[in-house]
């Protein structure tokens, strides 16, 4: 499996990829960008929003949805200008949000980092309603979330923890519950940062450090690929194009390397699917 480079835009810090229709959508955290590629023609759209952004997810009503610095946002994409919905941790500076995604019943979830680098930060959940409610914490640096294909699990990982966890979820009430770990990965220098998950429920886990995409079976816990980057800073996958067998990377720069492929997005054929996003319903 050998990943070849796709687009132009070079990222300060990829992130966040999830595809929707016939495009795939990541961020720039540290550029305060959200993009927008459309593969088939090479067409991309990038927006400023002006304050560092973790990750966007598409909204089933038009437009997208996206957490940064100052909470929830809703972006036109026609205009640019986004509108806030809620910020759940006003007054820490320390913190903003990063990674996140949606549930198969149209709820974004997204957890917060503390820069700081202490236990301080929460996973967060919009409800269709737009409420926020607070689901899981404290954690350190959220990161990757995922939910199995029935529904019935949800899969998340704090990164400095080097957990891969699960939660058995209720998709009508959005409760977690009988948390339990998956994978450590504490025996790798590298740490788990965002993931997907394929149409076997195997977890595709881009490793931070790493310079990897690793897939691990969570049934008989295993690793069942490993994919191999020029980057050491492979921060998140998913899986996109219009039969879902294309796996998308985001890479960042690390500071004091120097290498020319740091930043771009790759994609990979791994000969496995993927399954549809779920966009925010609210």
């Amino acid at each position: 499996m050998i990943p070849e480079l796709i687009s132009n835009h070079v990222s300060e810090w990829g992130e966040g990829p999830i595809w929707h229709g016939d495009r795939l959508l990541y961020v720039d955290i540290e550029t305060h960008k959200i993009i927008a590629l459309t593969p088939s023609n090479g067409e991309e759209k990038v927006w400023d929003v002006g304050q560092r952004v973790g990750t966007v997810v598409p909204r089933a009503s038009g437009g997208l949805v996206w957490a940064g610095d100052d909470g929830f946002y809703f972006l036109n994409e026609e205009t640019g200008v986004s509108t806030p919905i809620a910020d759940p941790e006003p007054g820490m500076p320390d913190n903003r949000f990063n990674d996140g995604k949606c549930d198969p019943a149209g709820r974004f979830w997204a957890g917060t980092i503390c820069l700081a680098k202490r236990p301080e930060g929460s996973l967060y959940c919009l409800h269709t309603d737009l409420r926020v409610e607070k689901k899981f914490g404290p954690v350190t640096n959220s990161n990757g979330i995922i939910w199995s294909g029935d529904a019935s699990t949800m899969y998340y990982i704090d990164t400095p923890s080097k957990k891969v966890r699960a939660f058995d979820f209720d998709k009508d009430t959005s409760a977690i519950s009988n948390e339990r770990v998956v994978w450590d990965t504490s025996a790798d220098p590298s740490s788990p940062d965002g993931m997907t998950i394929d149409s076997e429920d195997r977890l595709w886990i881009a490793f931070c450090h790493g310079a990897k995409v690793v897939c691990y079976d969570p049934k008989s816990q295993t690793v069942e690929a490993q994919i191999n980057f020029p980057c050491v800073e492979t921060t998140a996958c998913a899986f996109g194009g219009p039969d879902l067998k294309d796996l998308y990377i985001t890479t960042g720069k690390k500071p004091g390397f120097i290498e020319p492929l740091a930043g771009r997005l790759f994609v990979c054929h791994t000969g496995a699917q993927g399954v549809p996003s779920h966009a925010f319903g609210g």
